[in-house]
């Protein structure tokens, strides 16, 4: 079985078309400063969270297959589904809606379920996650943030690492979602920092949520290994840890400069799957600890870890 990884290069086509190329490709260096400020300063993420505004979430979506499981990862979902207060719109930042040069948001009034996977059983094709947009909140996403300009959007819709995870969390699909894309030309400063301009957005009502896996490198993945507590490789469950101890004193910057901790260079080899991470952290406020509702590995090395925030 093999995911086919999502390109944006129709979207930035379609975009292109609609905007202009002056309008929608953006030089690399737009939010550079304060991308690439001193991560002291980034670490005040959010300030303090007041009780009213909604939680940060993070999960590790795994195998799209896991839309169809019954498993521990899944039924965890469902529960916490069911112990998070009722969000008046989920915005996604998935790992698996990548553009170059721009950060998209979707805009969609019924964003599609997209089926961005390949080699997997039909009846996983068949899932449909019919989800309301939300328009509105998706243009206050385009206010918020500061870090560059983004681009509203209907070219893309809800892509596996949304809705699989959705699927279990609000299996009605009463809550609207709108995406917003993950500018890959951009350090992982740029995308921690980004986070924090959503976190205007908790107010709102919105539930900001990173999808991705803190370890995911697919060609180091040990197929068939039941899921379990521990990895089945050593650098897997370094880096996982290293992860969990940051995360329990709020060392954003080691977060941020991820590639320093030890087994990054083969956990995240690719780091379209620990940037969604970095949304969440960056929305969460400084003082906000990370309470983890999950953590496991599933085919032996990806990381399942889930977070929540507030």
């Amino acid at each position: 079985m093999t995911m086919k990884k999502n390109s944006s290069e129709g979207i930035r086509q379609a975009m292109q078309a609609k905007l202009g190329r002056r309008g929608f490709l953006m030089s690399s260096a737009l939010g550079a400063t304060a991308a690439l400020a001193s991560l002291s300063s980034l670490s005040h993420a959010a300030g303090g969270a007041p009780s009213q505004r909604m939680p940060v979430i993070f999960i590790g979506h795994g195998s799209p297959m896991n839309a169809l499981a019954d498993n521990a990862f899944t039924r965890r979902l469902s529960t916490w589904g069911r112990e998070l207060p009722k969000p008046s719109a989920i915005l996604s930042v998935s790992a698996h809606w990548l553009s170059r040069g721009a950060t998209g948001v979707g805009m969609q009034e019924r964003p599609k379920t997209i089926h961005d996977f390949g080699g997997f059983p039909q009846a996983l094709f068949d899932v449909e996650y019919p989800a309301p947009g939300h328009p509105a909140l998706a243009r206050e996403a385009l206010g918020a943030v500061r870090q560059t300009s983004v681009i509203g959007t209907e070219q893309w819709g809800l892509d596996h690492g949304t809705w699989t995870v959705l699927k279990h969390l609000y299996p009605k699909a009463d809550i609207p979602v709108f995406q917003l894309s993950i500018d890959y030309d951009k350090p992982a400063a740029f995308h921690y920092a980004v986070g924090r301009d959503l976190a205007a957005l908790r107010d709102k009502g919105v539930l900001v949520m990173g999808s991705g896996n803190v370890v995911h490198n697919l060609r180091a993945t040990d197929r068939g290994t039941p899921d379990g507590l521990t990895a089945s490789r050593p650098w897997a469950q370094s880096f996982d840890d290293a992860v969990k101890t940051a995360l329990a004193g709020r060392d954003d910057r080691a977060l941020v400069t991820y590639e320093k901790l030890e087994g990054a260079a083969t956990a995240v080899a690719m780091p379209d799957h620990y940037f969604p991470f970095l949304y969440a952290l960056g929305a969460a406020g400084s003082s906000e600890r990370a309470k983890t509702i999950y953590e496991g590995f599933q085919s032996g090395t990806l990381s399942m870890r889930c977070l929540q925030f507030g």
